[in-house]
Formats: structure tokens, sequence, C-alpha cells
């Protein structure tokens, strides 16, 4: 016991040193991320740094829970990489100890800092996003001279809309401007339309000034005086310069939170509830009087004396009626009258439904809304734990630590993630997909990987391991490796010359034999290739034979030999029978017709490759046993 609790210590000692590390380095990567998509309402804007402090931090305290996930996958993953790449892991389990007992003390960790990334969720999370949205908002307000979009429509200076079809960066030169003012009073606005111009503000940041050149001016006249006039009378004015002071405090001042409170990201679990209640509650209410009007407007039901009701209700009972029969008894003008007066009723109806379900859209995505940040809560601390059972059996199983390989594997496991996980997010808001289902779509995805990266961890399993998917291309294409016997420095045993000799004349004898009753250069059979395997331990026993001769020769001193030893091929001695050694796989490449083919020729390879090994090696047998004769070797060695 106590060595285990000294291994737990020592496991986490690597783990937290990294984990501090990658913690930093994920939460200054995903604030780049964040801050590049703000970086316009950064540049130029004249911020202080208290400001820009304000800015920094809270978007540092709202990344937190993102960076926590990450960091956990990448710093268990270099641990147990590292473990296993210094045979540490390796000990470990020679100790009697398996993979699920050392993660235990990581197990413990990994769900104390699900905790906090919980408790940092719903506490500090929220208030950082409202923060970090107040001071979003306050900063686009703020030199709107740099914000003139193009192509469309910039409200942000008050009474003021101004439209710019083109800007130039360099200069701040704007191009075919549309300038929209207006006042408390419609008949009171202004309509200026300028071919260049440009807008700048002074040095007191209290005034915004326009210069227009070339341009025209259209202004109503109306007055109070004239307040019952029915004509209008405007102003028309043609400018080569016009000079145009627009009131606009410029300073730094943050809005209004009042708007910003609504947003769910910035309210905990226990507000999210109750402001839920009151959302539905409130909804509810809103529909169930959607519901009584239409039923009075559009569904009324008439008040009739009891003769007149009993008299309906008989002739309701009646299946005869036929309303199309009696739609025609009527007369022209009146059929056309009860046709124009349904269409208006459907249309006046679907307008009606259409202004009010804008109302009820809105409800429901706030409804949504409330209820995805909810689950997003749990969901972001449950993915840290899952992070850990994803990062420690790959760091097990592939074996290398450092910040190579597990930075790679990392970033793919959480793209994988982020991009399930924003997917599910984006269709649940749109109410596309149920809530639970793209919430969850994520964890159903990363679940399942981490218990079977566990289980396969846990087994030690190669199936991250590079030289055998590497092993298994080179199988699949034919790709084989040469020889490589080099000459001993210290031989204890001599070759026994004689008897080699004696096997590789007689392997000759057998090549020549089998060769001739195998027409190994004619095409394979393709009921015996896929349907009616016969295995083919001729060659298989040839080659074994060959082996044991190629190793008791490469003891010699004699570098022909040597030579000629590294000229014999390594046979693949089941290739040119079937694809497979199991008869169902044969068949189903069969019935499969691509890969049929691709086997069919790569057998037929096979068996070409076959005839030109087993010349190779009946070349070779001749000059090692004419190299021994000539030497006159015995079983000593040399003479």
């Amino acid at each position: 016991m106590f060595a285990i609790k000294k291994l737990d210590i020592f496991i986490a000692k690597q783990f937290g040193m990294l984990f501090t590390g990658t913690f930093f380095i994920s939460l200054f990567v995903l604030m780049m991320q964040f801050l590049w998509r703000y970086v316009d309402d950064l540049i130029g804007k004249g911020l202080s740094l208290d400001i820009l402090g304000q800015f920094f931090w809270y978007m540092s305290l709202m990344m937190v829970p993102q960076a926590l996930p990450l960091a956990i996958l990448l710093s268990s993953l270099i641990s147990y990489g590292n473990l296993g790449e210094s045979s540490e892991l390796t000990a470990i389990k020679a100790a009697g100890i398996s993979l699920i007992q050392s993660f235990r003390g990581l197990i413990v960790i990994s769900i104390l800092i699900a905790l906090g990334s919980f408790y940092f969720q719903n506490n500090v999370g929220p208030n950082a996003q409202k923060h970090i949205a107040q001071l979003l908002i306050s900063m686009k307000q703020k030199s709107p001279e740099l914000e003139i979009p193009e192509g469309i429509f910039y409200d942000g200076i008050p009474q003021t809309n101004l439209y710019v079809e083109r800007k130039d960066l360099k200069t701040g030169h704007l191009y075919n401007i549309m300038v929209y003012r207006m006042t408390d009073s419609y008949e009171d606005q202004a309509i200026i339309l300028a071919d260049s111009g440009m807008l700048q503000s002074t040095a007191e940041k209290k005034h915004l000034i326009l210069n227009l050149w070339n341009g025209e001016w259209f202004e109503n006249m109306r007055s109070q005086e004239m307040g019952s006039s029915a004509s209008v009378p405007y102003r028309r004015e043609t400018f080569a310069h016009k000079h145009i002071v627009l009131d606009f405090n410029g300073d730094f001042n943050l809005t209004d939170m009042a708007g910003i409170s609504n947003d769910a990201r910035t309210k905990s679990l226990a507000k999210i509830s109750k402001d839920k209640d009151s959302l539905v509650h409130v909804y509810d209410s809103v529909g169930k009087a959607y519901y009584k009007d239409a039923q009075t407007i559009y569904y009324p039901s008439p008040k009739l004396q009891p003769a007149q009701l009993a008299e309906a209700k008989k002739i309701a009972n009646n299946k005869n009626i036929n309303i199309d029969s009696l739609f025609q008894k009527l007369p022209a003008d009146q059929r056309r009258m009860v046709v124009d007066q349904a269409l208006s009723t459907v249309q006046q109806e679907v307008s009606d439904l259409e202004f009010k379900s804008m109302i009820t859209s809105d409800g429901d995505k706030m409804i949504r809304q409330h209820d995805i940040e909810a689950i997003n809560k749990f969901t972001l601390s449950l993915i840290c734990i899952i992070f850990f059972f994803i990062g420690a059996p790959l760091g097990a199983i592939i074996r290398k630590g450092g910040l190579g390989l597990p930075i790679i594997i990392s970033v793919i496991v959480f793209i994988i993630y982020y991009i399930l996980d924003n997917t599910g997010y984006r269709m649940s808001r749109q109410g596309t997909w149920a809530i639970w289902f793209g919430k969850g779509l994520s964890l159903a995805v990363l679940i399942p990987m981490a218990i079977f990266f566990t289980y396969k961890a846990n087994n030690d399993s190669t199936v991250f391991n590079a030289d055998m998917y590497k092993n298994m291309l080179m199988k699949m294409f034919g790709i084989r490796i040469k020889r490589s016997i080099q000459s001993k420095e210290v031989i204890i045993n001599d070759p026994d010359y004689a008897k080699d000799t004696q096997i590789l004349e007689e392997i000759s004898t057998k090549i020549t034999s089998y060769s001739q009753s195998r027409n190994l250069k004619s095409p394979p059979n393709i009921i015996k290739v896929f349907f009616r395997y016969h295995p083919d331990h001729t060659i298989e026993d040839i080659y074994e034979e060959l082996e044991k001769v190629i190793e008791d020769l490469g003891n010699t001193r004699n570098r022909v030999i040597i030579a000629e030893l590294n000229k014999y091929p390594i046979l693949a001695v089941k290739a040119h029978t079937r694809p497979f050694d199991h008869r169902w796989l044969n068949i189903l490449s069969a019935i499969i017709v691509p890969a049929g083919i691709f086997f069919y020729f790569r057998m037929w390879r096979f068996r070409l490759r076959l005839y030109r090994d087993l010349r190779t090696i009946i070349a070779c047998n001749e000059a090692i046993t004419k190299e021994i004769v000539n030497k006159g070797m015995d079983t000593r060695g040399l003479k």
C-alpha cells in the first residue's frame, strides 16, 4: 500500500506540473482566438490601460471553463506518454499494478477539477460574461468614425443613419455617402447625398464633424405653425462642400446592464431556473390569450335559441350534407361574396398569426437559451473527466511524451469535440434539434471513445502502434524488407557446411519439382482463390528448411556467403493461395467487386513474384554450394 501511495504522489506531481503549464497555454490560445474576433473593436479606439486590463481580465475568466478540459486532455496524454516512453509504465505493470490502478490518483484530481469548473461556471463565469458583454458594447460605441461599415446603414450615431458605399482605410475618405438625419418628428427629417466625405471626432470627444463634398441636401420645412397644413414644404440645396457637426459623446462610457442581464449566459443555475419559470409563466399566459382571441375572432360560437340549436344538431347528424351542393345553390354574386369573405378571413388570420409568432418565437428562443446554458454548466464539467479517460489511455498506448505527437492528437480530439458541441448548440438554439440531443451529441461520441481507449490501454493494445499499421500496409501491397545479415565478430559455433550444402541441394531439387507441378505464371483460379481454398504446405516446408540453413550459415566468416545470404528473398508462403486466412473474409472480398478485383490481381502478383523468388533461391543455393566446394570448407570452418 505504501508503494502505491508513493506511485500516486509521483504521477500526481508529473501531472500537476504539466497541467499548470498546459492550462495557461490553452487559456492563452483561447484568449487569442476570442481576441481575434473583436480586434476591430479595440484597435484605434484610444482605450485606456485600465479598460484594456478589465477586458483581458474578464476575458481570461470567461475562458477558464473551456481551457480546463483541453489542459486535462493534453497533460494526461503527455504524462502517460512520458511514463511509457521511459519504460516506467512497463515497470509499474511489472510490479503488479494495473493501468486503472495507476489512474486512481488522477481520477480524484480530475473530479476535483470538474467540481471546481462547475463552481466557476455557476458563480464567477456569469459575472465575467456580463462584464465582457458590457465592455464590448461600450467599445463599439466609442470612436464611431472607425466603425463605419461598407454597403449597409450604420445607426451608431444618435438620430442619424449613415450609408457608405466604399471607404479608403488609408486616407479615411468615404465615398457615395447617404445620410438620414431625423428628430422626434418624422416630418423634420433630412436626406443628404454626397460623392465623398470624411468623418472625424473633435478633440474633446463631444462632437463628430462630417465634411461632405459635391452633394445635395433635401429637408422638410414643416414647423409647429404649419402643423395643420396638408402639404409639407421642403428645401433642396446643392453644395460643393458642407460642414456638419453632430452631437456625439466619444468618451468611453459603460453602457447599462439592463439589456445584458437578460442573457442566460450571465446567470447562475439558480437564476436560470427562476427566470425560466417566469418566462414560461409569461409566455404561457400570452399563448392562452392568443388562443382565446383565435377562438373568439376566427372560431366564434354563435348564440342560438334552443329550437335553433336542436335543428342545427339534427342537420349536423345528417351524413348526407354536401357543402359544395349548398354552395352551388347560392346566386353567383353571393358565391363570389362568400369566396372573397373566406379569402379575406384566411389572409387576415395568417397575417395575425405571423405577427404573433414573432413574439412567441422570441419567447421560445429565450427559454431554449436558458435550458441550453443550464445543461452547458454540467457538460463542460463532465467533459473534464471524459477528456482524462481519453488522454491518459492514449498516452499509455502511443508511449510518446513531449510536445510533438501528443499535441497533434489532443488538437484532433478537441476539434472533434468543438465541432460536435458547437453544431449541437447552434441547432438546439434554433430549435431544429431537441436540446437534449444537441447538447448530448458530443458526449454521445466522446464517452464511447473514452471507454474504448481505456479498454485498449488496459489490455496493452497496439491499436495506435505505427509499426503495426506500417506492416499491415506493406503486407497488403506486397512490400517487403530485404535481409540484413552482417558478419559476426564473435562466433561460438561454426556452420555445418557439409550438412548445409546437402540441404541446399535438396531444396533446389524440391523447388524444381514444385515449379514443374504448378504453373505459377498462369492466372489463379477464381473459385479456388475465394471459395475453395487448399493450403500449400510444400512451399511452407521448403521455406522453413531454407531459413534454418540461412540461420546456420549466418555464423560464417566468408564474405561471399554472407553476400549471397542477403540475396535470399523473404517469401510470403500464403499470399499466393488466397487473400485472407479466414474463409468468410475471402468470400466477402469476392462479393464486394472492387475489393475482389484488387485481391485477385494482388494474388496473381504474388504468384509471379514467388516464381521469380524460387529462381533466385536456386541461383543463391548454387552460388553458396560452389563457394563452399571451392574453398574446401568443412564443419570446422576454413582450411
